[in-house]
């Protein structure tokens, strides 16, 4: 008869990840082979401290106790030949947190932020307690209408969240919905029913090819942040690309000259990137020779400094990191490559995404503007 053991192992941060443990060993969906073990992407501290930690524990090993429940009666009814009709109703709070712990050991810092902001806002709009069968299209409207109107709950400064912003964290949680229902958590299908909240088009800023000579000439307090600036500007990759990269992903032959091969954190897809030599030098200029090329650093580590050089440099645009991946998209579109070329440089998926970046510099529009040509006098 088939058991099934709840077990835990110990991860990084001090915490603890919970898995099931099936005897005999049951077939993977995702891979068709046999396995002894599921993942629940729910985690506890391994020490908790305060009462906030404990309470988090608590909720957490019954919200797994009840996933082991449920797996135990669905293997003994195939076992009989019964159907499976099992819907969870657990705190759906406790299950929304299991996911963003899942982002916290797997995704990027940036990304896991995000996900725990969306999380933040939906506890202070229902508490720390909703039963996964009450939730309903209801409570979806209420957080949309919420975020629309929310203010941040980070850090001192109160202010209004942005569109694109809101659109993001209802996104999140929209996800959380979809991964419910696939579960069983919830039985009816939220996401479905769910109204986005469209984002914004915003202004993408780009340096050009004097301002980034002007401030490959201006100063900064960590010579390693301009290095890795560059390398956006010249390859397009993300910030978070360029800092796991590693020696052993770069290449070289007489086909391809330099070129790295590429497996983006985003979209987990891999290339073969080419990079230009100057963008090869850059990656000689650092202190390391095997292992992570630019020795890892916090994207919050580089935020100041990189804001300081822009500022010295007397460019007046707000630029960010990411700025510098828009750089070198606009630049390549003006240079006279091709937007599909450009697309699969840059990694997006849609040929649509990167067309954004031909609204920066539509020549239709700057050769109109310079068609009116009138003799006035004192003016050139």
């Amino acid at each position: 008869m088939s058991k099934v053991t709840l077990r835990n192992k110990k991860i990084t941060g001090g915490k603890l990840s919970h898995y099931l443990d099936y005897y005999p060993p049951i077939l993977d969906s995702k891979t068709g082979k046999e396995t002894r073990r599921e993942f629940l992407r729910i985690y506890t501290y391994e020490n908790p401290k305060s009462a906030e930690e404990k309470k988090h524990n608590t909720q957490s090993i019954d919200l797994a106790e009840i996933v082991k429940a449920k797996r135990l009666v669905q293997l003994r009814n195939r076992e009989f030949g019964l159907k499976d009709n099992i819907n969870l109703n657990v705190n759906f709070i406790t299950f929304y947190e299991s996911i963003v712990e899942d982002y916290f050991n797997t995704g990027s810092n940036s990304n896991y932020q995000s996900w725990k902001a969306s999380l933040n806002h939906f506890k202070f709009l229902y508490g720390d307690k909703i039963m996964s069968h009450q939730l309903s299209s209801n409570h979806v409207k209420k957080y949309r209408a919420y975020l629309l109107t929310a203010k941040t709950i980070r850090g001192k400064a109160e202010k209004k969240l942005s569109v694109n912003t809101a659109s993001s964290y209802f996104k999140n949680f929209i996800a959380v919905l979809k991964l419910a229902f696939s579960e069983k958590i919830i039985t009816e299908n939220l996401a479905e029913k769910a109204e986005y909240i469209k984002e914004q088009e915003t202004h993408r800023q780009y340096l050009n090819e004097e301002e980034l000579r002007l401030l490959w000439n201006t100063e900064i307090k960590i010579e390693k942040v301009k290095h890795m600036a560059f390398f956006s500007a010249l390859t397009g990759l993300r910030f978070v690309d360029v800092n796991n990269l590693d020696w052993n992903d770069v290449f070289n032959d007489n086909h391809q000259n330099h070129y790295i091969i590429l497996r983006e954190q985003k979209t987990k897809s891999i290339q073969n990137h080419p990079i230009s030599k100057i963008a090869y030098e850059i990656l000689k200029k650092q202190d390391t020779t095997t292992g992570f090329i630019f020795g890892k650093i916090e994207y919050h580590q580089i935020t100041r400094p990189l804001k300081d050089w822009i500022e010295k440099s007397a460019i007046r645009k707000k630029i960010s990191y990411h700025n510098f991946r828009h750089s070198y998209a606009t630049l390549q579109l003006a240079n006279g490559t091709d937007i599909y070329t450009v697309s699969k440089l840059l990694g997006h998926k849609n040929v649509s995404t990167t067309q954004i970046y031909t609204k920066i510099l539509d020549k239709n529009k700057i050769e109109a503007a310079n068609r009116i040509n009138l003799d006035l006098d004192g003016l050139s």
